[in-house]
């Protein structure tokens, strides 16, 4: 018994809860499942763990880079406020549980175990649930059993004295809500990547959605016009120079944090030991606004490298355990598809809502203020800048992530004040956390265990609705893709 534990906690520490390694157990699995050679075999595995590795080595240069900045911003101007941020957010869940609801954070891990269960079951009777998406990116998965810890115990006090209940109560809404929001993300991801065999299980799941759905709504083709997307924009002169992904990057944040970090000052970046007195300040800012476009290119290498053996193996996955199903990926996998400066674009438009939010939360003497983290703006709104463009051109692409941007702060002023997080610092910060999870939120607290139901029953609905919208066409999109163009094709020249 005691050898099947030691097993279990080493796979739960190093694999369930560490994203490269479980993508690399996924495919070593579903190539297992499809009988490939073992030197196949490894090598895929391995390519699939190294790429997530260099995905991570963008993702984390990308966010290191920028909390210098963001701790200056509130230094200098004195700002004492919930940073919003996945990281932020864990931490003050960490430090603030035991003082406030009498819990140790160790139970966090065990609600993410089970939930995972609770996700794999809702895969696998799909023909039922109607969820076709295994949510496999397991520091996410860290982070959102955290702040749904603490936002359940807040809205449910009365499963406090209760260990089993309240985790079976947070399985099922956070198990749910995984299921049902990166199966939402399946008809974006496909039309995107023209059928890259993926979705998103990230922490913006129905903003995806939503952004999708707007920028269709009110962005698309209407009467057979065309939408003009980021990447067919007319740029005269030395204007054409933003077509080119990197440079477009290079200038942007150079022009915006440049200025920033001339705001917060030389002094300080030298007393953080960010640069040095002696080093020239101009060429340190200069440098560090290059990075951003450095380590976005890390990014989309790793992207390259892992996505082709995940969505492959998991074929394995999908033909012998979890039929009709594609695996949940991290969302900067998305940055690899369509047009690459509508990912920049997306994260510019994000960063100016979000900015113009807490500027109206100063002004209005809000008792809860906000600083923005790198994590929400970039991942969030250059995600959803990213399928808006797509669907409905460049002006989506910068008003839906405008829109975003406003919506994470307000919506995470509102619900980090009103459960006390913001006490400790931290919020997690990114869309669905400041609208769905809120929402949910107040549905439990004001009515109780009713309250709990409707949240499962309304989560669990959502496929049902989706797929009888089309019921010919929702599973034939992850089953074979180009089958769904043809149907879809027939389906629109018909209307």
């Amino acid at each position: 018994m005691n050898i099947l534990f030691s097993i279990w906690s080493f796979f739960a520490t190093y694999i369930l809860q560490k994203a490269p390694y479980m993508v690399g157990f996924l495919t070593l699995l579903g190539y297992c499942l499809m009988g490939k050679k073992w030197y196949d075999t490894l090598a895929g595995t391995l390519k699939a763990i190294i790429g997530m590795l260099i995905l991570n080595a963008g993702s984390g240069g990308l966010t290191s880079n920028f909390r210098p900045i963001l701790v200056g911003l509130k230094e200098r101007f004195g700002l004492t406020a919930a940073v919003i941020d996945p990281y932020y957010g864990q931490n003050a869940v960490q430090a603030g549980v035991e003082e406030t609801f009498g819990k140790g954070f160790s139970m966090a891990m065990q609600l993410l175990l089970i939930a995972f269960i609770v996700n794999i079951l809702l895969v696998r009777f799909n023909k039922i649930t109607k969820c076709r998406t295994l949510f496999t990116t397991g520091h996410v998965q860290v982070q959102q059993a955290a702040t749904a810890y603490w936002l359940i115990m807040f809205a449910l006090p009365g499963l406090l004295n209760n260990n089993a209940a309240l985790l079976v109560v947070m399985a099922v809404i956070l198990g749910a809500y995984w299921a049902v929001g990166s199966n939402l993300t399946v008809k974006p991801m496909q039309e995107l990547s023209e059928g890259a065999g993926f979705a998103i299980a990230h922490q913006q799941m129905f903003g995806i959605r939503l952004g999708y759905w707007a920028a269709g709504k009110f962005f698309g083709e209407k009467n057979g016009k065309k939408v003009k997307k980021v990447g067919e924009m007319e740029m005269p002169g030395f204007f054409s120079i933003f077509n080119e992904n990197m440079v477009c990057t290079a200038i942007l944040m150079t022009a915006f944090f440049g200025v920033i970090m001339a705001i917060i000052g030389k002094d300080f970046f030298v007393a953080s030991g960010s640069t040095k007195e002696t080093e020239n300040f101009v060429f340190y800012c200069f440098n560090t606004s290059l990075n951003f476009a450095v380590y976005l290119a890390i990014l989309q290498l790793g992207v390259r490298t892992f996505v082709t053996e995940l969505t492959a193996s998991f074929q394995g996955i999908a033909d012998k355990l979890l039929p009709a199903s594609i695996p949940g990926v991290d969302c900067a996998v998305c940055f690899g598809f369509g047009d690459s400066n509508a990912v920049t674009f997306g994260f510019l438009a994000g960063l100016v809502g979000q900015i113009v939010a807490i500027l109206i939360l100063i002004v209005i003497g809000s008792p809860t203020l906000i600083i923005c983290g790198f994590v929400p703006v970039f991942f969030d709104n250059a995600t959803i800048g990213l399928v808006a463009n797509e669907k409905g051109g460049i002006k989506a692409c910068l008003v839906i992530p405008f829109i975003s941007g406003l919506i994470q702060v307000f919506g995470a002023a509102l619900i980090s004040g009103w459960v006390g997080l913001a006490n400790y610092g931290g919020y997690l910060g990114m869309f669905d956390w400041d609208t769905v999870w809120p929402i949910m939120t107040v549905i439990m607290k004001y009515l109780g265990y009713v309250g709990v139901a409707i949240v499962v029953i309304g989560l669990l609905a959502i496929p049902q609705i989706e797929y009888r919208m089309d019921p010919e066409g929702y599973f034939l999109i992850t089953e074979d893709y180009d089958a769904y163009v043809e149907h879809m094709e027939k389906k629109n020249a018909g209307k």
